[in-house]
């Protein structure tokens, strides 16, 4: 009893000392919020890949996956020139399994799940009428959220609070003290793939994602000043029913002004790409 407690005392504070980091490195957009990341991230990965691979079955057996040619083309052109610049913000995203797919349905709405699994909802091109710079937005946005992690940072936060730090150890590990294998893992912890769509990014992880969108989308060669154009569209969708995008990314006047205001800080970028 005396060296599982122990174990588990140690364990507690590795957690704490390798589970506070930024995921990413100081850019322009100055985001570097020390962040508390106890959910190991191939953890988080594999959660990501079992969660985005069903949301891709159920859109083909409906015949809602990729239905549009020309639409999925754009949009994973769209995307891989964003997702050539992730260097900047972090040196492993250019190795991640990057997967872009576009899904048939009424939804204004996308995301990005950890490791880099996009899926655009066609609602968001055609109920918007939205633009590449505004595409480009919506999608920075959401990549900037999978580079900082925030998905594998809300779940660590929900199954600490769900289970305590001690049962999050021993979740962790079996009960001679061995860690369990990832396969079982993966199998037990599908809860976390249910957390990642069902709780909302907090308030400051939605700013970071809105700076550092916005850098990203500069640094590709889009205008960033698009992200003010989309949100008011997004507004003006509110007259009927909420777009889906909205559930977990609030708008309002005083968030369209801070973008109005960070888009200006990289003008240049976006200029000097124009001029390459």
């Amino acid at each position: 009893m005396g060296n599982k407690r122990r174990f588990f005392t140690s364990f507690f504070i590795l957690l704490i000392l390798v589970g506070c980091a930024s995921t990413t490195k100081k850019s322009d957009s100055e985001v570097d919020r020390i962040q508390l990341l106890l959910l190991p991230e191939y953890m988080a990965m594999g959660m990501s890949e079992t969660g985005y691979n069903e949301i891709l079955d159920n859109a083909m057996k409906d015949g809602t996956l990729n239905t549009d040619t020309t639409q999925v083309e754009r949009v994973r052109d769209i995307s891989y020139n964003l997702i050539n610049q992730t260097y900047v913000f972090r040196d492993d995203a250019q190795e991640w399994n990057w997967e872009i797919n576009v899904i048939d349905s009424e939804q204004i709405n996308a995301f990005c799940m950890p490791g880099g699994k996009i899926v655009v909802y066609s609602g968001l091109i055609t109920k918007l009428d939205a633009t590449d710079d505004e595409l480009a937005a919506v999608i920075g946005h959401e990549i900037a959220h999978a580079l900082r992690e925030h998905g594998r940072e809300r779940m660590s936060s929900a199954l600490v609070q769900q289970i305590g730090i001690l049962g999050f150890a021993i979740f962790l590990s079996n009960q001679d003290g061995s860690f369990i294998s990832k396969q079982a893992i993966l199998q037990g912890v599908a809860l976390g793939t249910t957390l990642f769509f069902a709780l909302p990014n907090s308030r400051e992880q939605e700013r970071e994602a809105d700076d550092m969108g916005l850098e990203l989308t500069a640094l590709a060669g889009y205008n960033p000043i698009a992200a003010v154009s989309l949100w008011r569209k997004m507004d003006a969708q509110t007259d009927a029913a909420p777009p889906e995008f909205l559930s977990t990314h609030p708008s309002n006047e005083n968030r369209i002004e801070d973008l109005q205001i960070e888009a200006k800080k990289y003008e240049k970028l976006y200029k000097e790409h124009q001029n390459k």
